[in-house]
């Protein structure tokens, strides 16, 4: 069993996207690679991170059941089949850098890339097919998962 610790996770889903299209090319090829260094993946894909981040199309970036508990509630990497199936691109561009997402989703992050990346990751989802189902809904703190969870409590300092 693969052991991920809180601050290996965040750091992860925190690191950046530095790199963009250098001609200004905006693909499924080019979104492919946004979701794989912008970290969409380590949560968003089921099996990502067990199989040393191979993608499965079948499940790519269809969310998952895994949890995160914290102080905020229970969130759920949401299916982003389902949040790009309804939307234009131009639409997905505006979503992508206005939203806001519970912990540990960094959506700070998602608002910071460049446009041609976002365009470019809109066309690879859209590539995946079906959209499939969507995950759980968020939870509010107290609440009990049905599912399993990971439990993000940062200690409390006296």
């Amino acid at each position: 069993m693969r052991i991920v610790t809180l601050a290996g996770a965040c750091a992860l889903a925190a690191t950046p996207l530095l790199a963009h299209a250098a001609d200004g090319e905006v693909s499924v090829t080019r979104g492919e690679q946004v979701s794989i260094v912008g970290g969409c993946h380590d949560c968003h894909t089921l099996n990502y991170n067990e199989t040393s981040g191979q993608i499965d199309p079948k499940l790519a970036l269809l969310g998952t059941g895994l949890g995160w508990q914290g102080p905020w509630g229970t969130t759920y990497p949401m299916n982003l089949r389902i949040t790009a199936a309804d939307k234009s691109e131009d639409e997905f561009l505006k979503y992508a850098k206005e939203f806001e997402a519970r912990p540990p989703m960094p959506y700070y992050n998602v608002h910071a890339m460049d446009e041609r990346d976002i365009r470019s990751l809109y066309q690879y989802i859209k590539s995946l097919g079906e959209p499939g189902e969507q995950v759980p809904e968020a939870l509010p703190p107290g609440e009990t998962p049905k599912t399993p969870y990971i439990v993000a409590a940062p200690p409390i300092m006296p």
